[in-house]
């Protein structure tokens, strides 16, 4: 029997983004999920050279709009564009040359090596002219987040921690202009967290985009240039670091009153929360009131 072999449909790789371009967009975007509305007409700009924080409490949306600006979530209304193009129009295969996602669980159901994970992005690239450059992208990728010394072990015996620091690895070795992170810093240890978003800060001043959910507000104005604050599937504040993070929006959007004070040496805000003392006369803050402490 003569089988007939089907052509493999070529893929368009994506071209240079110049510094400062709209790499992803939502426009309006609803979801409803058991029909509760979980994105409320979110819109949120992602542009080239810059990490962009989403920040709000538990159940904001975050992760959600997040997925919906990947191309993977659903959704009920809006526009999502990556590269111009609606999200939607595009292969599995074509976005992945075009933006790659770590999401909050790394897990997987076989015994693969940590470097057989890293490779893993580089699939994409399989049969394009950038093919030649996974091995030096798996090894960049490696160095960078600082699990050459496990290389060899199983993924299945590592620790949270460094299960976070592999998946990341995985998503640089992609070597797309285009990063969704979500919660890349929750379990890791204090010099691990400042080398994820020292590696944000990076990738970002080569020229792609990083989007990254993070809870630690202080982290958030420490990294990042622009900052999303969502409530309720809403982004109700969008832009620089300073100008967002206020107590009097932090404490109405968390519901827990803050102070945002300057740091002494670089005057990034940080952002604490009042605790009430009872035993002291006059003590500011006082938890479910809805009020916010000084900026």
């Amino acid at each position: 029997m003569v089988m007939s072999l089907l052509p493999r449909r070529r893929r368009e790789l994506p071209a240079p983004v110049p510094r400062g371009e709209i790499v992803a967009e939502a426009r309006d975007v609803t979801l409803l999920l058991g029909g509760r509305p979980v994105l409320r007409g979110a819109g949120l700009r992602v542009r080239t050279g810059e990490v962009l924080a989403l920040v709000g409490p538990n159940g904001a949306g975050k992760s959600t709009l997040l997925s919906v600006l990947a191309g993977d979530g659903g959704r009920s209304g809006g526009e999502v564009l990556i590269a111009g193009r609606e999200a939607r129009e595009w292969s599995a295969g074509d976005l992945a040359l075009r933006r790659g996602v770590l999401p909050q669980a790394a897990a997987l159901s076989f015994p693969f090596t940590v470097v057989d994970v890293v490779r893993m992005g580089r699939a994409p690239w399989s049969g394009t002219p950038l093919e030649d450059e996974d091995e030096a992208a798996v090894a960049e990728a490696m160095a960078a987040t600082e699990v050459e010394e496990f290389a060899a072990r199983s993924f299945s015996e590592l620790s949270g921690g460094e299960r976070a620091r592999v998946a990341l690895a995985r998503v640089l070795a992609q070597r797309v202009p285009l990063l969704l992170l979500d919660e890349p810093t929750a379990a890791l240890d204090l010099r691990h967290q400042e080398l994820v978003l020292r590696i944000c800060r990076e990738r970002a001043a080569a020229g792609d985009a990083v989007v990254v959910v993070l809870h630690d507000l202080s982290l958030a104005a420490a990294c990042a240039d622009r900052v999303a604050v969502l409530q309720d599937g809403a982004v109700v504040a969008d832009g620089p670091p300073a100008e967002v993070l206020r107590g009097d929006l932090l404490g109405r959007v968390y519901r827990q009153p803050v102070e945002v004070l300057p740091h002494p040496v670089t005057g990034v805000p940080l952002v604490l929360p009042l605790r009430h003392d009872p035993d002291r006369p006059g003590a500011p803050g006082v938890p479910g009131t809805g009020a916010a402490g000084p900026v």
